[in-house]
């Protein structure tokens, strides 16, 4: 059971924790409450179906959110082993919102990028709450070309609200950062797979999002915004940050329905939280099928279809112009 529960969970957590309570009172005063222990299981497992297969927009993004949902480095654990980090840009410094490495899953070689955010206020503050500073692009595409050097696949993990906005970022050059990402990682010749594990906020996201294969976990989501951000701009009330959700198009389904990404990856009922190594294997599953598939076409064919598949995104047909 998890303790850090969102409004709409809350029923489901009562519930959890009127079992958890049975479950010790049968065990102290040895009486036999088996029988309504189960009734109250079926019932949870009910409800439980009811709130997570009808979740509002604004709800996935509550659970992307989560804090207690699996960050970078808990898939890299669970994934992969012999995991190497790799420090600095070789300009400024080494951004903590950015974890950048070598590692192996099985017998497979990988480049693993990801935003990292933490899971107390110190944690936080070290990590820039997943918000990366120019210098962490730049590390993150030094490694990129690392792995194109020694033919390793690259796989990078995005979880961040966005880039950092600060006015040392900007100093330091954020938006010319993240537009070379975007131009270099288009010809990087080795495999990209793309995951979007939490919040995949605007250029922040991009900055390390151009890939083969771009993969959302399905209570994650991708947009040019927050709904917070849109909220403020449209109404000029954040409290409306519901209704952004839902014009924003931002869940998985919307995001596969207009063709920007090519998978939705299940999570557990309920989200990655609640069942992180399930979520993990999910994940793990989708890097290896996906670095099969793209490894099987030439290098040449691979950017080629790389390039054309960012292009096409946002293009639109005007009917009146239609034949």
């Amino acid at each position: 059971m998890n303790g850090s529960g969102l409004e709409f969970e809350k029923p489901i957590l009562e519930l959890e924790r009127k079992i958890e309570e049975l479950k010790k009172f049968t065990s102290s005063e040895n009486i036999n409450l088996h029988s309504e222990i189960e009734r109250l299981r079926q019932k949870l497992e009910k409800l439980k179906q009811e709130i997570f297969e009808n979740l509002t927009p604004w709800q996935r993004v509550q659970i992307a959110r989560h804090p207690q949902r699996p960050y970078t480095l808990d898939y890299i654990s669970m994934i992969m082993h012999d995991f190497i980090e790799i420090h600095g840009d070789r300009a400024f410094s080494d951004d903590k919102a950015i974890v950048c490495g070598l590692a192996r899953i099985d017998r497979h070689k990988i480049c693993i990028i990801g935003h990292q955010k933490g899971r107390d206020t110190n944690e936080n503050l070290k990590r820039n709450f997943g918000s990366a500073n120019p210098e962490g692009y730049r590390k993150a595409i030094r490694v990129m070309k690392i792995a194109e050097k020694f033919d390793i696949p690259v796989v990078t993990f995005i979880d961040t609200p966005g880039a950092y906005p600060g006015i040392g970022a900007e100093e330091r050059g954020q938006a010319e950062a993240i537009a070379y990402n975007l131009r270099e990682m288009i010809s990087i010749r080795v495999p990209i797979i793309i995951f979007v594990i939490g919040e995949g906020g605007s250029g922040g996201a991009l900055g390390i999002g151009v890939g083969d294969r771009v993969c959302v976990l399905q209570n994650s989501y991708y947009s040019v915004i927050s709904p917070e951000g849109c909220a403020a701009i449209l109404w000029k009330d954040r409290a409306r940050s519901d209704e952004a959700a839902k014009a924003l198009k931002l869940t998985a389904q919307d995001l596969l329905n207009f063709g920007i990404i090519d998978t939705i990856v299940p999570e557990p009922l309920g989200g990655a939280h609640r069942d992180p190594q399930a979520a993990a294997d999910n994940i793990k599953r989708i890097i290896l099928n996906g670095i099969k598939e793209v490894s099987s076409i030439s290098k040449d064919d691979m950017v080629k279809a790389r390039y054309e598949k960012f292009r096409r995104i946002g293009r639109f047909i005007d009917p009146a112009k239609t034949p």
